[in-house]
């Protein structure tokens, strides 16, 4: 008896899909809930006063991170409540999850258009310093730039 292989394979493929499409639900649920804790109390208000003025600087600067320290409050609540930041974990990114991953980059390609001179490749080369990213994944972000552009 001689071995055919389409069975496997058709149940492989079916497999696949099945999988890829739990991850789309996934990434339609968390688009679906991004940031909501932003629009709640203690962050709203916060963001509403520094938003404007971190839009008017440069990505890590001295000025930026002032800013940022003035949110502290907010952030620390935001953090808390969402998992697509390294904050979030006592470990950073080695904490997080492939979707937490995927929230994160897209965040961040979102995150550089509120900045007169935001740029995503310097956001990923400051972003793999800040987080202690790995080489691997930096590239992987670079890659998406690559292939995708500055927003997918």
């Amino acid at each position: 008896m001689t071995y055919d292989s389409k069975a496997d394979t058709l149940l492989h493929i079916k497999r696949v899909s099945k999988g890829l499409t739990n991850c789309s639900i996934e990434l339609l649920n968390r688009g679906l809930i991004h940031d909501n804790s932003k629009l709640e109390t203690p962050e709203k208000a916060l963001f509403d006063e520094l938003t404007p003025k971190l839009a008017n600087t440069t990505y890590d600067s001295d000025e930026y991170k002032n800013h940022l320290s003035e949110l502290k409050v907010a952030l620390d609540h935001h953090y808390n409540n969402n998992s697509h930041h390294p904050e979030h974990y006592k470990n950073g990114v080695d904490g997080m999850d492939l979707f937490d991953i995927i929230e994160m980059y897209v965040d961040w390609t979102a995150a550089v258009e509120r900045h007169a001179d935001g740029d995503i490749n310097k956001s990923i080369e400051i972003n793999q310093k800040r987080f202690n990213m790995s080489d691997q994944l930096t590239n992987i972000f670079k890659n998406t730039v690559s292939k995708y552009g500055k927003t997918i």
